[in-house]
């Protein structure tokens, strides 16, 4: 029974919430805001929130008819009966609870109860619940219109660099948009290979996501252009703030998103695709701890 919901939880996707709450922890390090509480309840919300998305994801799916026995990437937990639907809408309302619960307690040792900045946040982070649900869930779920990928870029890029960063500091630099949008763009590279796996499928059940909108072709194109320009960002925000040395200890980091693109334009099946979603995810992990051990002089 764990070991079902331990496949629910698809872990292999956790590393993109450490990704981003790392990316504001480490910047917000280098401008000599860091708090301890913050970051630990950040990783928490964010840890809570990225589950119940998955969660969310596998019962809409299921509901929809996008996790069909024609699936060819990895079965879903109610669509192969090991986790009951009723089991599944139950795990989603217990995560929702615990993302909110977590989210508050991050809030109180942030910005405090009851000031302005508490309530902008508490929106945020309601706003980040519903986004979490109503990806595959509901009459009109976004994530069935193609806005799967600006959702991601936002939630996992923009808001969630630049909210880290916003608690630890209590304050805004306009030059951390460059590695948050870095954050966001390898994020929603990982939804792409999960759409590029699922384009039989997910075309019969109505789910146009971008890649069933372009093709798998142009897919792959779109997909070495998200990677490229996420790589870009980050080295101008290394050249702007003088960490020229960065960018070397990066080399690494470099040379696998580069093996990863040439591995995803070899690629034409689901089961060539489906490994480079983890690959994505923990390369992008890995960038994000050697970026923030070299600004950080570690």
């Amino acid at each position: 029974m764990l070991k079902n919901w331990l496949e629910a939880f698809r872990l292999r996707t956790l590393p993109l919430a450490l990704s981003c709450i790392g990316m504001g922890s480490f910047l917000a390090a280098f401008y000599g805001q860091f708090s301890l509480a913050v970051c630990i309840l950040s990783l928490t919300t964010t840890l809570f929130l990225q589950i119940l998305s998955n969660l969310a994801n596998d019962y809409g799916d299921s509901i929809h008819g996008a996790d069909s026995a024609d699936r060819e990437g990895p079965k879903r937990s109610v669509q192969s009966g090991s986790i009951s639907s009723k089991a599944m809408f139950n795990s989603i309302v217990v995560f929702t609870a615990l993302s909110f619960i977590s989210g508050i307690m991050l809030l109180y040792f942030s910005v405090g109860i009851g000031s302005s900045t508490f309530y902008v946040f508490l929106g945020l982070g309601l706003a980040a619940i519903a986004a979490a649900i109503a990806y595959t869930n509901g009459k009109r779920p976004y994530g069935y219109s193609g806005l799967g990928d600006i959702s991601v870029f936002l939630f996992f890029g923009i808001l969630g660099v630049c909210g880290t960063y916003f608690l630890h500091a209590q304050s805004f630099e306009a030059l951390i948009l460059l590695p948050a949008a870095s954050c966001g763009l390898f994020a929603t590279g990982v939804l792409n290979i999960n759409n590029i796996r699922d384009i039989k499928s997910d075309k019969a059940a109505g789910k146009n996501s971008i890649p069933v909108r372009i093709g798998m072709d142009k897919a792959k194109v779109y997909h070495g252009l998200i990677i490229i320009s996420g790589l870009i960002s980050s080295i101008i925000f290394l050249l702007l703030t003088n960490n020229y040395r960065t960018i070397l200890y990066l080399f690494f980091c470099y040379f696998l998103f580069g093996k990863h693109l040439s591995n995803m334009y070899k690629a034409n099946t689901s089961q060539e695709f489906d490994p480079q979603l983890k690959i994505l995810a923990l390369s992008t992990l890995l960038f994000v701890i050697l970026f923030g051990i070299s600004i950080l002089d570690l």
